[in-house]
């Protein structure tokens, strides 16, 4: 086991004023972030698959939406490292307006993009492409800005503080799956034809809000020592790598139910509830909506109780109860009944969101200062490419079956529930010890 008596943040004092200017900005950007990055997993399910990928069978077609949603999470390591590099030598800051820039005009060019019947080929290659540069950008987004929040936030405070940057998951959820339900009100041609771009050319106006409140924040003098001792004593993946592996792997593990979990519950009923149980595009984006909702308090409610309990101990209680209801969530899922399925729907973001509610303070506790940025983003990003693949493996594993079944989902649901459960408990013994002490307003 790796140790190390590297404190998590400086010993300056820092007013409680600036700290929450600082937790609010890493949430408005992260949540604008999020509405850009799920806007694309949503239409996956929902448009693309018949738009983009229309030369194919309906289930080949839908096997390569979600191949195409993947790559984004495939690209996030890639960002993780190249944000990571960026924010660890030359600030936070800098590294956080680059990559909400980049991810703001990629998804403000999907909504632009010609379709199949227009271009051919040429539209799900370039759709594609956008998708890996929104990957890139969202690889770099969470670890920074994670990183900006429990560096300035009191010890005892820093739960609710990392659940804050977590809520712009739901948050980004609520805008993105609202969006959708408002446009699927309109005609069906309508929205095939040109309704679905409106939500994707909203992030243009997006980009221009986010990246004012990005430049309102200056780097705090927290951030400026450790900018100072980063320079003086920088950090390489090399060092990351051959120091922390241990770390990374179960840092992976603790956070792939969080983001995979997600995406099973989401993006995965999306297309199972459409296809396999008939059920209307409109109705299932309304439950994601509520569950989004529900979500932000849960992810309230359990930084707090990290901040008593410990981290590592929400984490492995997250994974518990998801593995002990996946089979349940899925068998009301299978009725077909609305109320039930919507049911299921909100208990299931409830429970994967336990874990992530908290998963910013595990990855923020192992990690030195020099290599936080890097070592958050990286790891996070590795669970995420694992992530975004769930959709696509659980489809294709559905293959295998004569008639469409929900078993592949409560497999994958228990098996990443139970790699979370052990990435807690073995990243809760790689803690660094901290001893910031932060001044109260």
């Amino acid at each position: 086991m790796t140790t190390s008596s590297r404190p998590l943040s400086t010993t300056h004092e820092v007013e409680a004023k600036e700290v929450r200017k600082i937790a609010f900005s890493a949430f408005i950007g992260t949540a604008l972030e999020w509405y850009d990055f799920f806007l694309f997993g949503t239409a996956s399910a929902l448009v693309f698959n018949h738009l983009y990928f229309a030369g194919n069978a309906p289930a080949t077609a839908t096997l390569a939406s979600f191949a195409a949603f993947g790559v984004g999470f495939l690209a996030r390591p890639l960002g993780a490292v190249f944000f990571g590099k960026l924010g660890d030598k030359w600030g936070r800051r800098p590294a956080l307006i680059l990559s909400i820039v980049v991810i703001g005009l990629a998804t403000g060019l999907v909504g632009c993009l010609p379709d199949y019947f227009s271009i051919g080929i040429a539209a799900p290659i370039l759709l594609t492409a956008l998708r890996l540069f929104q990957g890139v950008a969202v690889g770099g987004e969470w670890g920074g800005a994670t990183t900006l929040a429990i560096e300035h936030a009191p010890a005892r405070k820093r739960g609710r503080y990392a659940a804050l940057v977590q809520m712009g998951s739901p948050i980004g959820t609520l805008m993105s799956s609202g969006a959708f339900a408002l446009v699927f009100m309109l005609p069906a041609e309508t929205v095939d034809v040109w309704g679905w771009r409106l939500p994707f050319l909203a992030a243009f106006p997006f980009l221009g809000i986010a990246l004012w409140i990005r430049l309102q924040v200056e780097e705090s003098p927290v951030f400026q020592q450790l900018a100072e001792e980063a320079e003086e004593n920088q950090g390489s993946l090399a060092e990351l790598f051959r120091g922390y592996t241990p770390q990374i792997f179960w840092a992976t593990c603790a956070a792939l139910l969080g983001i995979g979990g997600f995406f099973v519950m989401t993006t995965y009923i999306l297309s199972y509830g459409t296809t396999v149980l008939g059920l209307e595009r409109q109705s299932l984006v309304n439950a994601t909506v509520i569950a989004a909702a529900v979500e932000i308090f849960i992810l309230l409610i359990f930084g707090r109780v990290a901040e008593r309990l410990g981290a590592h101990k929400v984490i492995v209680v997250g994974g518990a109860l998801t593995a002990i209801f996946a089979w349940p969530i899925w068998k009301l899922i299978d009725t077909g009944n609305l109320i039930f399925v919507s049911l299921a729907i909100v208990v299931g973001i409830s429970l994967v969101s336990i874990p992530y509610a908290v998963i910013g303070v595990l990855l923020g506790h192992m990690f030195e200062a020099k290599l936080r940025y890097t070592g958050m983003a990286i790891s996070y990003n590795f669970s995420g490419a694992i992530a975004g693949l769930l959709p696509f493996i659980a489809t294709w594993m559905n293959g295998f079956y004569e008639k469409q079944s929900s078993t592949p989902a409560i497999i994958i649901l228990i098996a990443i529930s139970l790699l979370t459960m052990v990435g807690g408990i073995y990243g809760g013994r790689h803690y660094i010890t901290d001893d910031v002490q932060v001044k109260e307003a």
